[in-house]
């Protein structure tokens, strides 16, 4: 996941930049960051928490000039500490460069290794100091061919914002794994973000999505220069729709919200159910479950009630940690549920932590029956473009039959979403990645490779 914004020609660019990570906080929560550039000096104020914590009105009388960059962060691994907070700021022969980082290098190890041996010192575990470091070591005399010798040094899912003290580059890999769109603000200058909700609060005016494989150059005034570094092999993330993104994002060219519905339509059709009512997991099964009910004409109720003071679970670092907060963050409403048979719905099935306490506390409530149905396919395979998924022993589905899971998470049946129907359901106009359902890796990496590092 993660959350990238550039802000590029604007006089409040910071403050810009702090609305847009705010919308996108959902992305990430463990440290937060932004970086500005006036011409002379990069400024940098980073720190673990979330957005309203680490910013107060005292950070903007720092963060000056009219270019920003920001990031909130989501890892896999590294250290739990602002080190690893991004922007990475670096000094090196051409200045000063700080750059923001959401993906996953396929060939961190192999490109870190050969670094260290040459001298290189890192202080993270992330793979955005790899891009860094490559920049730094390049014998290129411009800043912008040290970049290109650095995209074709590292291999996977990425989209980068990297800022020197008087320009802004943006690139995403030629996969377009992750999203990432390109705005114009109201009162002049420019704006990237990895999703369009972030456009929405500060007003801005949607452009386009950068294409894959392209970089775009601010400097100055004007439009911003676009050269396609490398040739389109377009293969979206299908779990930006199913999981990670908002339901009111445009993320490349479709709507969060309606694909999320079809899935809900689609999961009715393969898996039906015999029950009184369909309630989802909140808040990213909502979507999925309206659209299931409305296929089998079976009342919806919000049933289950979220605590939204409370983090996501799939992206905490620990088993306890997840344990604990699924039951702070979901109450039922005993008086919809008792004697009722249920359908729940939920987006995903990762490690079924969340699943066998949601049915349990259903079956508390007095539910009578509890059909489980996931808006998504079987999670099979691990994915080395930014998913917390490292091992395939933490992967349920793996390892078990439909029918043993149910039996493990206590539910009367349990049924997923095909592949076929995903796809469907995304629309067959273009090729999505789906290596967590199919085990199809297309961008380097396998099942066996390490796990993924910074997303």
């Amino acid at each position: 996941m993660c959350a990238i914004v550039g802000i590029y020609g604007a006089k409040n660019a910071a403050k810009i930049a702090y609305y847009s990570l705010f919308a996108m906080q959902h992305r990430g929560q463990e440290s937060t960051g932004i970086s500005t550039a006036n011409g002379d000096k990069i400024h940098l104020i980073k720190k673990r928490g979330l957005v309203t914590d680490v910013f107060d009105e005292s950070s903007f009388e720092l963060l000056k000039g009219d270019c920003a960059i920001g990031h909130n962060r989501y890892s896999t691994a590294g250290a739990d500490s602002v080190l690893d907070a991004q922007p990475v700021f670096a000094k090196y022969k051409l200045g000063e460069i700080s750059v923001a980082h959401n993906g996953n290098l396929v060939n961190k190890y192999e490109v870190r290794n050969r670094l260290i041996d040459n001298g290189a010192i890192f202080q993270t575990g992330m793979d955005t100091e790899n891009i860094v470091h490559l920049i730094a070591k390049s014998q290129k005399d411009a800043l912008v061919d040290r970049i290109k010798d650095m995209l074709g040094k590292i291999e996977g899912a990425y989209c980068l914002v990297i800022q020197s003290r008087s320009k802004m580059f943006v690139i995403r890999d030629r996969f377009g794994i992750r999203p990432l769109s390109l705005g114009k603000l109201k009162d002049g200058g420019w704006i990237v973000a990895s999703e369009t909700c972030a456009f929405d609060l500060v007003g801005a005016e949607f452009i386009r999505d950068i294409r894959p494989g392209e970089m775009l150059t601010f400097e100055e005034e004007g439009e911003p220069f676009s050269e396609q570094i490398f040739e389109s092999d377009y293969h979206p993330c299908a779990f930006e729709y199913i999981y990670f993104s908002r339901p009111d994002s445009i993320i490349d060219g479709k709507n969060v919200y309606k694909t999320r519905v079809a899935m809900g339509k689609m999961l009715a059709k393969e898996a039906p159910a015999d029950v009184d009512l369909v309630l989802p997991v909140p808040d990213s099964g909502v979507a999925a479950a309206k659209g299931y009910a409305e296929e089998l004409g079976v009342p919806f109720e919000m049933g289950i009630v979220r605590n939204h003071y409370v983090g996501r679970t799939f992206i905490e670092p620990t088993q306890e940690i997840r344990n604990l907060k699924v039951k702070l963050k979901l109450s039922p409403i005993k008086h919809l549920i008792e004697g009722k048979r249920i359908a729940i719905i939920d987006d995903s099935l990762v490690r079924g932590t969340t699943s066998k306490q949601i049915v349990k506390m259903l079956l508390e409530a007095g539910a009578k029956e509890i059909h489980m149905r996931i808006a998504a396919p079987e999670i099979k395979y691990p994915c080395r473009y930014g998913i917390d998924t490292p091992t395939q022993a933490e992967l349920i589905s793996s390892r078990y039959s439909v029918e043993e899971i149910a039996k493990k998470i206590g539910a009367t049946t349990l049924g997923f979403l095909s592949v076929d129907g995903l796809v469907e359901s995304l629309g067959t106009e273009r090729s999505y990645s789906l290596v967590s359902f199919d085990g199809k890796y297309f961008a380097g990496g396998s099942a066996q490779s390490p796990g993924c590092s910074d997303i």
